[in-house]
């Protein structure tokens, strides 16, 4: 990530922390994440990775998109690239993203917040996709939907794989 998309998101997330009422200490422990490591993502410095946004998002009871709406540039790490298209202001909120997964790339994701769905449309490639007990393998065209409020992945083969996901999030999600 960039030095000014950095510098954005650590602002936004401070601004939602503050919001809250909340210290360092509190979200840092929540999120699972050292209080160090909050203090310089505010500060605009270090590299988060995909899984310490989501479980700063999840924390501060806000969608994924709400956190990094102000970041204009794909996030990634480890072969995966994710960018918010849109972002929902209905209920239940619905974010839109772009992603992008290298060839050999798999990729496990956290729980979401309780009710969250995905919907995932292979763009190019191949992809496995879903709870670890209900993978699905897709090809270009093909579009799943499964629970996200469970541990799930992403596994490309020999190929990259494009794709949309949508994401509608449950009551939990909703932003405050």
């Amino acid at each position: 990530m960039d030095k000014l998309s950095l510098s954005t998101l650590g602002q936004h997330l401070q601004s939602l922390r503050l919001a809250r009422g909340w210290s360092l200490s509190q979200l840092a422990n929540d999120a699972g994440i050292a209080k160090s490591n909050l203090c310089r993502l505010e500060q605009g410095n270090g590299n988060p990775t995909l899984d310490t946004i989501w479980r700063l998002a999840v924390q501060l009871n806000v969608p994924f998109g709400t956190l990094v709406a102000p970041i204009t540039v794909p996030l990634g790490e480890d072969g995966v690239q994710v960018r918010l298209i849109d972002q929902g202001k209905d209920d239940p909120q619905v974010d839109a993203y772009w992603m992008r997964c290298a060839p050999h790339t798999l990729r496990r994701a956290e729980a979401h917040t309780p009710g969250t769905h995905e919907s995932l449309t292979l763009i190019s490639g191949r992809l496995e996709a879903g709870p670890e007990a209900a993978i699905t393998l897709l090809s270009p065209g093909d579009t799943v939907t499964f629970p996200a409020d469970q541990p799930h992945l992403y596994r490309t083969q020999a190929a990259e794989a494009t794709l949309i996901m949508t994401i509608t999030y449950g009551e939990q999600g909703k932003t405050p």
